[in-house]
């Protein structure tokens, strides 16, 4: 099996430059991804402890719960939402809210598949082969579900808690979960980047007829 590269920030955009402190933080986040991936791929999820962990990560055990509350958290979490939500309050006020949508996550996908492809493709392995990480994914998404909503609410008027902008996200979200589990089902044979684009048509436009 080929060597998994090293996990690292996926910047989307030209935003500020991080500070020493936070600059620290992202790279013990990345150290603890990238040896928790490394010891998955040897020997397996269930075999992999977060004591091995942090012996690779050359950390302590406490710096690992640190970042990540649970072990299902480091293969889940990314760098991605709050960058997402920077990138889409960037775009113009008056494009239409699905090619901000549209453009925003192609280009984190792309990033993803560019960058980090081995990671990309193990989280979505892992993702339908170990339930509890697809339990934990439905957790988490309530909080990207909740940060997404803040560009929703911008961009349409309305209160972020409102139930139609609460509706909308976590039917986004869900939906985008769905993608990665169907890729992987499916041997990683499409391209994501096409799958998030009928994903979103369905998000956009509904449920299209079945051809006859």
């Amino acid at each position: 099996m080929t060597p998994m590269t090293p996990a690292r920030p996926l910047p989307l955009g030209d935003g500020p430059q991080l500070g020493l402190r936070e600059r620290k933080k992202i790279k013990t986040r990345m150290a603890i991804r990238t040896a928790t991936y490394a010891l998955i791929e040897e020997q397996g999820y269930d075999a992999t402890t977060v004591e091995q962990i942090a012996e690779r990560a050359e950390v302590s055990p406490s710096t690992v719960f640190r970042y990540f509350p649970t072990k299902e958290d480091i293969v889940l979490t990314d760098e991605y939402d709050p960058i997402l939500l920077e990138e889409l309050r960037k775009r113009p006020a008056d494009e239409p809210w699905m090619e901000s949508l549209r453009h925003v996550m192609r280009l984190a996908v792309s990033i993803g598949l560019e960058q980090e492809p081995e990671a990309t493709r193990l989280r979505s392995h892992l993702m339908v082969q170990v339930p509890a990480l697809r339990s934990r994914m439905l957790e988490s998404m309530s909080v990207t579900g909740r940060m997404l909503s803040e560009a929703v609410a911008e961009r349409t008027g309305r209160e972020r808690d409102s139930l139609e902008a609460r509706v909308y996200t976590m039917s986004l979200i869900g939906g985008l979960a769905e993608i990665s589990l169907y890729w992987a089902e499916n041997d990683f044979k499409d391209d994501l980047r096409d799958l998030l684009d009928r994903a979103l048509d369905v998000i956009e436009h509904g449920l299209p007829a079945k051809n006859t």
